[in-house]
C-alpha cells in the first residue's frame, strides 16, 4: 500500500492529524468482516483509549495469559505506535486467536460482521469481569490475612455468603450500554408495568425508502396485545388486553445501530438480503427516549458496509470519520472520501440495482446529556450487568 499510503498523506497534506495513524488490515481469506469492525472500533476514541490503557498496564505482567482482548490491545498498540503515518498491518495474532476460541469463525465462509461485533464485545466484558473478580478476591485475601481481628468479628452473613454482591460494570458498559424500558399498559385497569433491560446495540427492522428516524419510531411504536397474546395483569389477576411499547430509558454514549438487512423468507426457505434504501443522517436526534434524556443528539463516526447481493457471500468495508475527515477502509486499502459520498451507502431504492454497497452497522457518538454520565475510569458500580443478547430484539442472528 506504499502508493496508496503516500496518496492518502498527499491528500491530507498539512491537515494530517498529529499523532493519528491510518493503517489498512491484511485479509487472511474472508476476514473482511473482522477488518471492517476493527477499523470502526479503533476510531471509536473512548474504546481505543481504554484498550491502550489496558495494554500499558498489562504489558509488564510476565505471566499474563493471552486472550482475545490482549491480542486486540496489542494490535491497537501496534497501530498507534507506528513511525509511519499510513501503511498495512497484518492482524494475524488476533485472527488466529479468534478462530482458536470460536469455531464459528474458523471456516473461510462469509461471516456476519454483526455477530462478530457482538461476540467480541461480550468476550471483552467477560475478560474484564473475570479480572475484576480476581482482583477483588486478592484484596479480600490480603486484607483478611493482615487483619485477623476482622475475621473474628466477621462481616454480616449476607455479605460473607456473597448474596449482595454488586455486579461488575466495565468500561465497555460505560461506553456502549444503554437501557430500554418495556412499558405495558393494562386496558382494563390502566396500570402500567415497566421492565428494564440493557443493550449494547439496537437491531432495527427496515423498510424500503425509509430512514433511521422512522425505523426507531417503528421500534418504539405501540403494539396491542389481544386474543392469544393477552397480558397477565397482576392487579386484575387475569389475562387482559394491553398496549405495549419500547422506549430508550438511558441512551448510551456510543449508540450502535444494526440494520436487519438479512431476513428469512418463508416462501424461499432461506435468508435474503434487503437492499432497501435507509437514510442514516450524519447528525441523529433520538426522540423515543424518556426524561431526562429527551432529544439526545448523536454524530455518525463509522459505518460498516455490506457489499453484495446475498447473505452468504459478499464483502465488508468501513467508512470512518476521523478529525473531521471521512476515510474509506477496504482491507489493505485506505483512501479519503468526501462527506457527500456517505449517502451512496444508504441502499437501493429499487430491488434490482447495480449498487450493492449498503450500510449495515452504524456507530454514533453522543453530543449531549449522556456525556456527563460516562465515567470511563469507573470499573465498578451498582448497575445492571451486560445481558448476553440472544433475543431478536437486540441480536439479529442469521
Amino acid at each position: 500500500m506504499g502508493a496508496a499510503g503516500s496518496k492518502l498523506e498527499k491528500a491530507l497534506g498539512d491537515q494530517f492529524p498529529e499523532g493519528e495513524r491510518y493503517f489498512g488490515f491484511e485479509n487472511f481469506g474472508n476476514t473482511c468482516y473482522c477488518n471492517s469492525v476493527l477499523q470502526a472500533l479503533y476510531f471509536c476514541v473512548p474504546f481505543r483509549e481504554q484498550l491502550l490503557e489496558y495494554y500499558t498496564s498489562n504489558k509488564s505482567v510476565a505471566d499474563a495469559e493471552e486472550n482475545l482482548m490482549s491480542c486486540l490491545a496489542d494490535l491497537f498498540s501496534q497501530i498507534s505506535s507506528q513511525k509511519k503515518k499510513t501503511g498495512v498491518i497484518a492482524p494475524k495474532r488476533f485472527v488466529q486467536r479468534l478462530k482458536k476460541q470460536n469455531e464459528l469463525f474458523r471456516s473461510y465462509m462469509h461471516q456476519d460482521a454483526h455477530e462478530f461485533l457482538n461476540y467480541l464485545l461480550n468476550e471483552v466484558v467477560d475478560i474484564l469481569e473475570k479480572e475484576a473478580k480476581a482482583t477483588n478476591t486478592e484484596h479480600k485475601t490480603s486484607s483478611s490475612s493482615s487483619s485477623p481481628e476482622k475475621i473474628a468479628n466477621g462481616p454480616k452473613a449476607p455479605l460473607a455468603n456473597g448474596v449482595h454482591k454488586e455486579p461488575v460494570v466495565t468500561w465497555v458498559h460505560n461506553i456502549f450500554q444503554g437501557i430500554l424500558t418495556n412499558e405495558t399498559r393494562c386496558l382494563r385497569c390502566e396500570t402500567v408495568t415497566a421492565r428494564d433491560e440493557t443493550f449494547l446495540d439496537l437491531s432495527l427492522d427496515i423498510e424500503q425508502n425509509s430512514s433511521i428516524t422512522s425505523c426507531l419510531k417503528n421500534f418504539s411504536s405501540t403494539e396491542t396485545l389481544h386474543s392469544e397474546d393477552k397480558f397477565f395483569c397482576d392487579k386484575c389477576c387475569s389475562l387482559q388486553e394491553a398496549q405495549k411499547r419500547m422506549k430508550i430509558k438511558k441512551p448510551p454514549h456510543i449508540l450502535v445501530i444494526h440494520l436487519k438487512r438479512f431476513k428469512y423468507m418463508e416462501q424461499l426457505g432461506r435468508y435474503k438480503k434487503l437492499s432497501y434504501r435507509v437514510v442514516f443522517p450524519l447528525e441523529l436526534k433520538l426522540s423515543n427516549t424518556v426524561e431526562p434524556y429527551t432529544d439526545v443528539e448523536y454524530s455518525l463516526f463509522a459505518v460498516v458496509v455490506h457489499v453484495g447481493s446475498g447473505p452468504n457471500h459478499g464483502h465488508y468495508v468501513s467508512l470512518v470519520k476521523s478529525h473531521n475527515h471521512w476515510l474509506f477502509f477496504d482491507d489493505e486499502n485506505v483512501e479519503m472520501i468526501e462527506e457527500s459520498a456517505v449517502q451512496t451507502f444508504f441502499g437501493s431504492s429499487q430491488e434490482y440495482s447495480s449498487n450493492t454497497d449498503h450500510g449495515y452497522i452504524l456507530f454514533y457518538e453522543s453530543l449531549g446529556p449522556t456525556k456527563h454520565n460516562i465515567s470511563l475510569s469507573t470499573k465498578h458500580a451498582a448497575k445492571p450487568p451486560l445481558q448476553k443478547r440472544e433475543r431478536e430484539l437486540t441480536h439479529g442472528r442469521r
